[in-house]
This record gives C-alpha cells, structure tokens and sequence, in this order.
C-alpha cells in the first residue's frame, strides 16, 4: 500500500495527506457521475436503435435515481462499519459490471435491470454520503471547500462526459461510450485500492485543522438499527424535515430534470444532439466554479441564506429557458447562469447537517436528506418523459421545477439557529 510511505513524505513538506484521500474521492465520484449522467446523451440513440419510447427509457433513468439515493442513509451505514476503500471499491465493481453487461442487452427490461437495478445499487453504496463522510471525518478546517470539490466532482462529472460520450456515440455507436466509461472506472478502481485509508488515525493524523485529539469515533453498530435510528432522531426535528424537502425540489431541479432531459427538450426546438450536449459541458464548467465557491462561502457566512439565493436563483433560470428561444446566445447564457447554480446547494446542505446533528452522526442523516434529493430526482426524470410522452412538450415540467425552486427558498428560513438536537449516540 503506498499510503502510509507517501504520507511520511508529504508531512515533511507540511502536506496533509487529507488532500490525497480528497484526490483519490474526486476521481472516483467523477468517473461514478460520468455513469450516472451517460442515460441522459443515449436516450435517444437507444429510441433509434431499439424504437423504446421515453417513457420506458425514462423509467429505468428513475429507477436509477431513486436507488441512487435511497441506498444513501444505508450506505452512510456501510461506510461507517465495512469502511471508504471497501465500500467504493464494491460501488465501482458494480457500475463497471453494470455497464459491460449492457453492451449485449436488446430489451427494454434488460435496460431497467442493468441501468435502473445494478447501476443504481451500484452508485448507491457511496452516493453523495462518500463526499460528506471524507469532508466530516477528515477536514475541520476548510471543510466547506472540500464538499464543495468533492460536490463538484460528481455534478461536473455528469456535466462534462455528456459532450465526450455524444461524439463518441455519433462516431461509433453509444456502446463505444460505454467501453470508455467501464475504463475510466478501472483506473478510478487501481487508485482508490492503493492510496484510500478509512481516518486520520490510520496514519497516526488528525483532521486538517483539529485542535487536540479527535473525538473517537462513535460503534459502527448494525447496518438497519444505524441507519433507521439515525431517521427516527432527526425526523423529530423541522430542520431535517426543511431540508429533505428542499433537497427533494434540489433533485428534480438538476440531474432529474436538465440532466437527464435537456438535450431530448433541445433536439425538440431543432437544436443538434452534440450542441445540446456541449451546453451541458458549459453547465459543468461553470457548476464547478459555483460549487467550489459554495463551499468557500459556506465557511464564511450563514448557510440558510445562502440556499434562499440558491433556490431563488435556480427558480428563475428555468422560468427563464422557454422564453431563450432556443437560440445560441439564449441556452448559453442559460447554461452559464443556472450552471453557476446546478448543486451549489450541496455544501450549506451538509454543513447544515453537520451543525445541527453532530459530526459522528452527519453522514447518516445526510444520507436520508440526500435519499429525498433523489426521490425528488426520479419524479422529475419520469415525470418529465411522461408529460413528454402524454403532452408532446416538456416545457410544463421545466415550469413546474422552476416554481418548485422558489418555494424551496421560502421553506430554508424556517431552518432554526446553529443549536443541536439532543441526539444520542448509537
């Protein structure tokens, strides 16, 4: 293992190796967000090739989601108990297993089995918990700008592969794409076996920027018992309520919505395939811009607020996107202004989180606010196909998110002051 001689060297030039275990998490969310965004530039490649309709398609992209995050809390859980390196390393096996097994399917409920089922446990095991459990466990200081990287890597993964992976599926069909990606998840796999350690501890640290010893860490316990009393502490209280349901409006304003269904809703007003797909290329430049200097301002200011202009923000944008006319200046200013904005919510979010339910407990109640993130996400993706589908226009459902954007903005206020729940440990 290189960890432990690569650590003795970067603590002689004052180099916490925090920073590697956060290189090594970045490379394999972006990679796993590469996985989880690709349905979004094959949905129509698929329709030609297989005559599926959005629908069915539409329904495996929310079986997906919807794993994706209600395996969150559980696998918050399993992170706690088995450890990082085992439980990322399981997650890529099964996305990688996924995707290979796809290249052979011809039906539609092969599509929901690998695409829904497998790929959606799959990236479940670490979900977005992996980042939140890394930035909690070991970063005190400057923890809110390494969930805004590590947040990053996973929206911008989503964003950036979608140009790639449509060039290469114009070129060379849409399994080409998907060799890429099983690649791109073999290397992510070789990095994460040699350089991951759980905690600090493992290599006799502490968190960046802890003063004194770390608290110690509380029983991995039993997976179901961790992860459903985690629920039953927070559930008594309005601020994870407030943030559930914010988080529910987050997901079926992003990756349940533009990401899956942005380009279809482009090829609708003549705009071509490629150039859809490199808007939300544009979308993940500027998200990763957003996003990071989300973290830096949730170090710095009150994260409630924060989120109020998020929402806000957001709402807007897609309010605005029927009205850009679908022309070149239109989309791209849209791409630019609602990129700024895509997950930006994620680091107040888990602060948030962390503030008012303790630093031991974060990633489990994380995981269940991120589970109503992904819920809200497969409401959106097959929504979205349905009004496609039964309408003939997604527009109402783009409207729909966007007012949903603003009533988020007017529940974060609702969030109390920076006391914590009385929360026992487990």
């Amino acid at each position: 293992m290189l960890s432990t001689p690569l650590a003795a060297t970067l603590a002689r030039r004052d180099i916490h190796y925090g920073w590697v275990v956060v290189s090594v998490t970045f490379l394999s969310m972006l990679v796993s967000a590469g996985a989880v965004g690709a349905p979004g530039v094959l949905l129509l490649p698929l329709q030609r090739e297989f005559g599926w309709d959005t629908a069915d398609i539409s329904l495996a992209m929310a079986i997906r989601l919807l794993l994706f995050g209600l395996m969150g809390p559980f696998a918050a859980a399993m992170i706690n108990r088995f450890g990082v390196r085992r439980m990322v390393l399981s997650s890529l096996m099964l996305v990688g297993g996924g995707l290979l097994a796809s290249l052979a399917m011809r039906e539609v409920w092969q599509l929901i089995l690998l695409w829904g089922f497998v790929v959606g446990f799959g990236t479940g095991l670490t979900a977005m918990v992996l980042g939140a459990t890394i930035a909690t466990r070991w970063f005190v200081a400057r923890r809110g700008l390494v969930i805004g990287l590590l947040t990053a890597s996973s929206a911008t993964g989503q964003l950036v592969f979608m140009p790639l992976l449509s060039m290469l599926t114009e070129a060379y069909g849409w399994r080409s794409a998907i060799a890429l990606l099983c690649g791109l998840i073999a290397v992510a796999a070789l990095a994460m076996l040699a350089l991951m350690r759980d905690r600090p501890a493992d290599l006799g640290l502490s968190a960046f920027g802890e003063v004194g010893s770390a608290p110690p860490a509380s029983p991995a316990g039993a997976i179901l018992p961790a992860a459903l009393g985690a629920l039953r502490e927070a559930a008594v209280t309005r601020t994870f309520w407030v943030l559930f349901a914010t988080f529910f409006i987050c997901g079926a304003s992003t990756n349940g919505l533009i990401q899956t269904h942005l380009i279809p809703l482009c090829v609708d007003f003549s705009v071509p395939e490629v150039q859809a797909a490199g808007l939300l290329a544009v979308m993940g430049i500027f998200d990763f811009i957003g996003t990071v200097g989300s973290g830096w301002l949730s170090d710095r200011y009150d994260n409630r607020w924060l989120l109020v202009w998020y929402y806000g923000l957001r709402g807007l944008s897609l309010l605005y996107l029927p009205y850009s006319d679908f022309t070149l200046y239109g989309l791209s200013l849209f791409a630019v202004f609602y990129g700024l904005d895509w997950i930006a919510t994620v680091p107040p979010t888990v602060r948030l989180t962390a503030e008012r339910f303790g630093r031991e407990r974060a990633n489990l109640v994380f995981g269940w606010v991120f589970a109503g993130h992904q819920l809200g996400a497969a409401v959106a993706a097959f929504g979205a196909g349905l009004s496609r589908t039964a309408l003939q226009s997604y527009l109402p459902a783009f409207a729909a998110a966007g007012a949903l954007c603003l009533l988020a903005a007017l529940l974060v206020p609702m969030i109390g002051g920076r006391a914590k729940p009385a929360v026992t440990k487990a």
